[in-house]
């Protein structure tokens, strides 16, 4: 199977799994080694960035800040941000060469300072597979594989992300059905 960092993987309404019901996972490391991780970008939490800053004991300019987003099911202690290359600052991995992600609290003072990222998403957990796992559920679940797109990722609101994600790629995911696979 080809690497899928960088792609989505939007669940169908076949989708057995009720915790991906109608989300869009953004894959940032796919490899036969380590398996798979990505981050649901659809998921909004009822908290507010400045929430999470407040609580980290970083101070807030009067700026306004998006809402935390649920990142997937696993570790859901832990924080990331996924954003827009244009910020080039603290350690992080390149998914796309105009996406990153990251778990550097540096990221999180210079967002608050209104120094960060022009454009980003705070999560909090992650979606993981195991080695071969993701293929194996590729194969018989709910998913619809596609190349993720900043525009979606980063400019469409967090309701319509399902639906346009794979509307980008000229697909009616309401009315997908039965069809699973790869595009």
């Amino acid at each position: 199977m080809k690497n899928l960092t960088g792609s989505f993987l939007i669940a169908t309404p076949r989708m057995p799994d009720p915790r991906f019901d109608r989300q869009v996972v953004y894959i940032c490391a796919h490899n036969e080694q380590d398996g798979a991780m990505g981050v649901v970008i659809n998921h909004p939490s009822h908290h507010n960035l400045v929430d999470i800053l407040v609580g980290a004991d970083i101070p807030v300019s009067g700026h306004n800040l998006p809402m935390v987003h649920y990142g997937g099911p696993v570790e859901m202690e832990s924080a990331f941000i996924l954003f827009s290359a244009d910020y080039d600052k603290g350690h992080s991995i390149e998914v796309t060469p105009t996406v990153r992600l990251s778990r550097d609290i540096e990221i999180l003072w210079d967002i608050a300072r209104g120094r960060g990222p022009e454009r980003y998403l705070f999560l909090v957990g992650y979606s993981g597979w195991v080695p071969g796992q993701l293929e194996d559920e590729l194969g018989y679940s709910g998913w619809l594989v596609l190349p993720g797109t900043e525009e979606v990722i980063f400019s469409t609101p967090d309701e319509k992300k399902w639906e346009r994600a794979a509307a980008s790629h000229g697909i009616d995911i309401l009315t997908f059905g039965d069809v699973i696979g790869l595009a």
